[in-house]
């Protein structure tokens, strides 16, 4: 079972989350909030993105790279694959 489907709730909660603070920004610039109260909710936003990024990471890392079922040459695939992604993420 992939680790998105085994977390699947937990993660459609987070996602959820990130979702109204997303809406709250919105509602915030239409009704000409302050600007401290948009940032507030910006780096909000940032910090639900992180939570979520590093929690698909682990259980990425940890089904696909700490499976001990997996040959080395997916392995190294799979290495491949979480290398690109960090690099894209933390551009």
């Amino acid at each position: 079972m992939a680790h998105t489907i085994k977390d699947k709730n937990k993660l459609l909660t987070r996602v959820r989350r990130i979702k109204g603070q997303a809406e709250a920004i919105e509602k915030a610039l239409e009704q000409d909030k302050g600007c401290s109260a948009i940032l507030q909710q910006i780096a909000a936003i940032r910090g639900a993105v992180n939570g979520l990024m590093t929690e698909v990471m682990e259980g990425h890392i940890r089904a696909h790279l700490g499976a001990d079922d997996i040959s080395s040459a997916q392995r190294k695939d799979d290495l491949e694959d979480v290398v690109t992604v960090l690099r894209s993420y933390l551009k």
